[in-house]
Formats: structure tokens, C-alpha cells, sequence
């Protein structure tokens, strides 16, 4: 079973609807990551799947930016402590008011000379994830990879982009839109605002 079926499993894929991404940009399709999260013997699966990735890859720490972050790369380090024999910590970023990603409670400290492995579930921009790239950087840590469970973007996110070795469990293509050459909001499609950042955005559009 790979990641897309994993996540259909859980009904974690939704099609032929009207969502807002994190970026603010428009699409189709969307993966509510959220789903899968309840479930844990399938997010064990996933975080092994990770594991399995970069075993032979020296790690020492893993970091995803919070809230799926804390998630991911606590099973993802657990799984990794398993088959290497050795502790990996997991840890996780979280973000400030001008929204970049930053370590606080102290898991700065735990990246310094470290080889840390930057998970993230979704990426659309790769925006978010490069933020955790330069955060770890920053605090003296070393990118070995960087990996999410889903690229809906791939011909935009990729290695060359983040300026590190980057992969993904599974690639899932959603076309995303700005707004004001986004098909759907042409065809007055209703904005979901169940999940994704539908609800917000249609709240600033009130005021």
C-alpha cells in the first residue's frame, strides 16, 4: 500500500471541489492530512515509510514545522530509532508572528552540529518548509534531506528549488490558482470552507 492509497483509505483525499490552500492560492483538489492523524496505525505506516527512506542516512535529528510536524516527526523518529538501533530525536518548529518557522522550547539547542531530516506532510509552495530549511540552518544544523508525504507541485518543488536533496513519499498533482485566475471562483464555485483555510478566507472577504 503506498501513501495515496494510505490516505484514501482514511478519506483523507478530496476531489472536484473549491479549496483554499495554506498559500492563500486556490485548487481542486485537497488532502486533508488532518484525517490521517486520529488514525494511528496508519500514521505509524507513514512515519515508517519515512523511516525506511533514510535509514542509511546518518540521521540524527527530525524537524517538521508544527502542527503536523509534531506529529510526523515524532513516529518518523521513533521508527528511525528502531531500525538504526540508536536515538533519534524529534522535534518540531512552530511559527512567529511574521510567520516564519522557529525553534522555541529549547529544540534549538538540539540541532547544533546535528544532520537533521526536515519533514513536512503537504507541500503546494514548498514556502513553509523552506523556512524550516533556514531555521536549521541557522541554528547550526545540517540539512540532509529534506521530505514530504505528499508534493502537489512537482514541477515547481524540487531539489533546485529548496537548495537541498528533496524527495516525496508520493506525488499527487493539484493545480494551484491565485485567486484572481482561479477557474472555480469564475464559476462561482462555493469555497469549502469545512477544510483547508476556506473558512478564514471567506471571513476577510466579509469585512
Amino acid at each position: 500500500m503506498d501513501i495515496i492509497d494510505i490516505l484514501k483509505k482514511v478519506n483523507a483525499v478530496i476531489t472536484n471541489d473549491h479549496f483554499v490552500y495554506t498559500s492563500g492560492k486556490h485548487g481542486e483538489v485537497y488532502i486533508n492530512k488532518d484525517a490521517l492523524y486520529p488514525h494511528t496505525k496508519e500514521t505509524s505506516e507513514v512515519g515508517n515509510m519515512f523511516a525506511e527512506k533514510y535509514k542509511d542516512s546518518n540521521v540524527d535529528v527530525v524537524v517538521g514545522p508544527a502542527l503536523g510536524g509534531i506529529i510526523l516527526s515524532t513516529w518518523i523518529a521513533f521508527h528511525l530509532s528502531q531500525l538504526t538501533g540508536r536515538e533519534i530525536l524529534g522535534v518540531y518548529t512552530e511559527k512567529d508572528e511574521e510567520k516564519n518557522q522557529i525553534f522555541t522550547r529549547g529544540y534549538d539547542k538540539l540541532i547544533t552540529g546535528k544532520n537533521v531530516l526536515i519533514i513536512e506532510d503537504l507541500t503546494t509552495t514548498g514556502g513553509s518548509v523552506k523556512k524550516v530549511v533556514d531555521t536549521v540552518k541557522n541554528a547550526g544544523g545540517t540539512v540532509t534531506a529534506v521530505c514530504v508525504m505528499v508534493n502537489r507541485n512537482p514541477d515547481e518543488v524540487n531539489s533546485e528549488i529548496m537548495g537541498v536533496p528533496f524527495d516525496a513519499l508520493g506525488v499527487l498533482p493539484a493545480k494551484a490558482y491565485d485567486e484572481s485566475e482561479c477557474p472555480f471562483c469564475k464559476e462561482d464555485r462555493p469555497v469549502n470552507t469545512d477544510v483547508g483555510h476556506g473558512r478564514k478566507y471567506m471571513e476577510a472577504k466579509k469585512n
